[in-house]
């Protein structure tokens, strides 16, 4: 496939015949310094592919940890089944250190990329390599001129499968970090390099405490009684997560974008991994919408959930992959940490009317306060896609109740909810759409926006803000992820000029969701 590990072999052969012909010999890291430039010379956006990093340095590991020149070692005397069984034992012995040392130097620089490990990569490596490079190449191109021989390498295959499956199935196969600060990566890769250099080991100990901060990087949790929230940008849909001092919480799983991807599985799972959560204390699906729904059963599959809170029919595919199921009504609350959780909807006496799925929307308030500031109370409402006569039922029963700091907009937005009743009663500070951009039914409804701007409202939609981070220690003040990490092909007026085209989008009558 011409990847830039064919790349890096090719051109640094290359690079190495071109000096033997004419008698040169230069330095090893100078002949790694000109494949890497022959490969971004050719394509300069392989800087930004992982596998560059890792193949270049994989070499440079090698290459540094040698001890001898390879072209210096005579081959032994004696008989020729000693000479064999010596050159045997050299050649994996030197596999044997070439597994060692890649293993162990790459894996700083796998957990920056990755925050994972395969801890079972090295055994993984010595089953598959030398059986890729002795049984099933050889076969492969001896197949050309004798073809039942490529059954035997298909049977090689099938083996190598079989054993690579059944170590990925060992409990604990992959070591999971959260994502360390810089300090801590830079630190692990210097760590990497001090443990296969040919330095004595006593040199080489001091590589642990340089390793550690990257394989355990410390945590920064909310205080008790406090919560951090991220409202995430995953499209059309919605998904929040709500983090206590020490239980997790996360309401709607975001779209299914494709048969074979979702929210779940591309944005909900890595972010939850990078932050270092080995599990969710309850997953609350607001309702059987697609768009709210759709990465569920992969957050299910990828993580343990404690308890699953929703308003699906019982028999709804999603429930029987949880572990323990609860159905949403008002009245249920708890507290985490010194954070009160309460649900405000649905009745538990809908679920015996024939009501459409919007109206069956689980209404969640979290409410705590700002870390370091006892006398700041700060809440959010999450109201799925609650409409009118939901948002005035709320009125009329629970109006002490409704209000809060942050909302998390009804509907993305839409002209069948956020009215101005409703606002005037949870009164919130800021208001937070999740919708994706250019979105099809016209979220949010320019008509809507005006009415949260002439209240005063901050109001932040995904498309232009990213995700919406609103931290216990940076209370009351939330911050919109492009802010905090603007591309350099962002210029000052990018989030205003998105959200003036959202708005402008939103305008047709065809546009609208109704």
């Amino acid at each position: 496939g011409w990847g830039v590990p064919s790349q890096r072999t090719i051109w640094m052969l290359a690079t190495v015949t071109l000096l033997q012909t004419f008698g040169a010999r230069w330095p090893w890291l100078l002949v790694l310094l000109v494949g890497a430039v022959i490969v971004t010379a050719i394509d300069p956006w392989a800087l930004m592919q992982a596998g560059f990093w890792l193949s270049f340095v994989a070499v440079g590991l090698l290459m540094a940890s040698s001890t001898r020149d390879a072209a210096a070692i005579v081959a032994p005397e004696g008989r020729w089944w000693r000479r064999a069984g010596r050159a045997v034992w050299h050649a994996a012995r030197e596999d044997l250190r070439t597994q060692v040392i890649a293993t162990i130097g790459l894996a700083p620089l796998t957990l920056v990329f990755f925050q994972q490990l395969s801890l079972v990569g090295f055994a993984a490596n010595l089953i598959a390599i030398p059986l890729i490079t002795l049984v099933i190449t050889p076969l492969a191109l001896l197949g050309i001129g004798l073809v039942p021989l490529w059954t035997l390498g298909a049977a090689a295959v099938q083996v190598l499968n079989a054993a690579l499956g059944w170590l990925a199935h060992w409990p604990s196969a992959v070591w999971i970090a959260p994502v360390a600060p810089l300090w801590a990566q830079l630190a692990g890769l210097l760590g990497a390099l001090l443990m296969v250099l040919p330095l004595p080991w006593r040199a080489r100990l001091f590589a642990l405490p340089l390793v550690l901060p990257l394989i355990l990087p410390p945590r920064v949790l909310p205080a008790p009684g406090t919560f951090d929230l991220i409202a995430l940008d995953i499209g059309q849909g919605t998904s929040v997560l709500v983090r206590t001092h020490g239980h997790t919480l996360v309401f709607d799983a975001g779209p299914q974008y494709s048969r074979d991807s979702d929210a779940g599985e591309r944005v909900l799972l890595p972010l939850l991994r990078a932050r270092g959560e080995t599990k969710l204390d309850r997953l609350v699906l607001s309702h059987r919408d697609l768009d709210h729904v759709g990465g569920a059963a992969a957050v299910i599959k990828g993580l343990p959930v404690d308890d699953v809170l929703s308003s699906l029919e019982l028999e709804h595919p999603i429930l029987a992959l949880a572990a323990h199921a609860t159905r949403c009504h008002a009245g249920q609350s708890w507290v985490w940490d010194g954070v009160h959780f309460d649900i405000l909807r649905p009745l538990a006496d809908d679920y015996a009317r024939t009501l459409k799925s919007n109206a069956m929307s689980c209404v969640l308030r979290v409410s705590g306060e700002a870390q370091g500031a006892p006398a700041s109370p700060r809440s959010v409402l999450l109201t799925g896609d609650i409409e009118k006569e939901q948002e005035a039922a709320l009125i009329a029963s629970m109006r002490d109740a409704l209000p809060s700091t942050v909302l998390i907009v009804p509907h993305h937005g839409s002209r069948t909810s956020s009215t101005a009743a409703f606002l005037d009663v949870v009164k919130p500070q800021v208001a937070v759409f999740q919708a994706g951009y250019r979105n099809r039914f016209g979220h949010p409804a320019p008509d809507v926006m005006a009415r949260y701007l002439a209240r005063g409202i901050e109001t932040h939609v995904s498309p232009a803000c990213g995700a919406w981070l609103w931290e216990a220690r940076e209370a009351p003040a939330g911050v919109c992820y492009r802010a905090l990490a603007r591309r350099y092909w962002h210029d000052d007026g990018h989030d205003a000029g998105l959200s003036s085209s959202l708005a402008g989008a939103s305008a047709g009558p065809s546009m609208i969701k109704r």
